[in-house]
């Protein structure tokens, strides 16, 4: 959710404008601060920056996207596999129009891919070991024998809108992976589904779009590291993945997307009944990423408040005892540029031992002027666990 500041909001972030009570609660009553959860050089995406607010250094365990998504759909890696993130995406002309496809639906997805499994397995498989597993909406997973680790991808949603040929992989072996995305527009171009989608005036899902890769990581467990047992709430396949490795329970809430339409109330409802028996929740929520992506300024605004009123009021409103809560976004989307940086984040901590700052919102400026300043993402969770890093 976080931003920079837009002409159309009279220079202020999408934070600064929606009304967020809650958040704006835990500011004035608690710590607020900056954190930058990606390090220089590394990938702008969720899977850097989810590891370093649950703890863990990426610049000592981060091997790529595709595996911890894999995890999470019980992919098993062999050691010479590599996993990569495989997106449907929409181009046209020679452009890649949508990194989302529309947001096609999980169930027209899964036969996509399926097809593509099947039509895939005589292309050298007995060489790589091709594989496509099919995920949620867009999202999905391809796996392949082989050393691709120093392959240069880029994320579709980089390029949305410009011409991609420039911008498929290269580089040593990458002549598979070219080979495998250009036949998947044969394949999917003439596909009933995107027939369908096409005639219903939304975006065909006619090609794939492979990034991301990466091998297993091995990570120590969030109990090894904290002595705390803990879960995990979200829609997206990466976060469940990273859950997983780090030994988090990770709890399925039915009506969660990882969209705009997700079920909000749901992920704090399941928060408060597994925070009785758990030390730690962490809780994801996508959709003000996605409005990001799209460039929405009001849509933005609205998931950004969606998520104060039902997530983060819903919580405060109905947890009791001894506790502390940290609030924040994972990386920067937006608007004006449409895709991820590495620019530092705000965060706030409430609750017990917690001492008050002089902060009058939560938002980026008011991050930005703390005195809390942690350049080493992965120290925050010290900082919130234990108060100090």
């Amino acid at each position: 959710m976080a931003d920079y500041p837009l002409k159309e909001l009279d220079n202020r972030t999408p934070l600064q404008v929606a009304n967020t009570e809650n958040l704006d609660f835990l500011a004035t009553h608690g710590m607020i601060g900056q954190v930058k959860t990606i390090p220089e050089g590394m990938p702008k995406g969720s899977d850097v920056a989810i590891l370093s607010v649950l703890g863990y250094d990426p610049c000592k365990c981060y091997t790529g996207r595709g595996p911890l998504e894999a995890h999470a759909l019980g992919i098993n890696l062999a050691e010479d596999e590599i996993a990569f993130r495989c997106n449907l995406v929409t181009v046209k002309d020679g452009v890649l129009v949508d990194y989302s496809a529309g947001h096609i639906s999980t169930d027209e997805a899964k036969i996509l891919i399926k097809d593509l499994d099947n039509k895939v397995q005589g292309l050298r498989s007995a060489v790589h070991g091709l594989r496509f597993y099919p995920g949620v909406s867009y999202r999905h997973i391809f796996t392949i024998n082989g050393d691709f680790e120093e392959v240069s991808c880029t994320p579709p949603h980089d390029i949305t809108g410009k011409e991609f040929k420039g911008y498929l992989p290269n580089g040593m072996g990458s002549e598979i992976l070219r080979e495998i995305m250009d036949n998947s527009i044969k394949l999917l171009d003439r596909h009933e589904i995107n027939q369908k989608r096409e005639w219903e005036g939304k975006n065909p899902a006619n090609m794939v779009w492979l990034w991301g890769q990466g091998k297993a990581p091995r990570l120590e467990t969030f109990k090894q590291k904290f002595a705390l047992d803990g879960a995990a709430i979200s829609a997206v396949d990466l976060i469940k993945g990273i859950a997983s490795f780090a030994g988090l329970d990770s709890i399925s809430v039915p009506g969660t997307t990882g969209f705009y339409d997700t079920d909000y109330l749901a992920k704090a409802r399941y928060a408060l009944e597994t925070i009785d028996r758990k030390d730690l929740v962490f809780v994801h929520v996508e959709a003000p990423d996605e409005a990001g992506h799209i460039g929405d300024i009001e849509l933005k605004i609205k998931t950004i408040e969606d998520f104060d009123k039902k997530v983060v009021g819903t919580i405060l409103n109905n947890i009791s005892g001894d506790y502390r809560v940290l609030a924040m976004s994972d990386h920067h989307t937006p608007i004006g540029v449409r895709t991820h940086t590495s620019d530092p984040v705000p965060f706030v901590i409430y609750g017990l031992g917690v001492k008050p700052d002089s902060a009058k919102s939560f938002d980026e400026p008011q991050a930005k002027g703390s005195s809390t300043y942690l350049s080493e993402g992965h120290k925050l969770m010290d900082l919130f666990i234990k108060g100090k890093y």
